[in-house]
């Protein structure tokens, strides 16, 4: 949860950047602020995908103890 967290708050700040250096006109600084906003954005997806799916194992586990009961 704190990685998602991290790389949600990395993707905002580049983001930031992205419309910061757009605005200006820095076409190469804009470049490299969008590319690193795409990978946070990214890496913010998988994190959050992987919190939410969970761990196969333990779901069949929990599926399997609760048919019993």
């Amino acid at each position: 949860m704190k990685a998602h967290k991290y790389w949600s708050i990395g993707a905002l700040i580049t983001m930031i950047g992205t419309f910061y250096t757009g605005y200006k006109g820095l076409k190469s600084s804009h470049k490299y602020f969008a590319l690193s906003s795409l990978l946070c954005m990214i890496m913010s997806i998988y994190t959050g995908h992987k919190m939410i799916s969970g761990s196969k194992k333990t779901r069949k586990k929990a599926e399997a103890t609760e048919t019993e009961d």
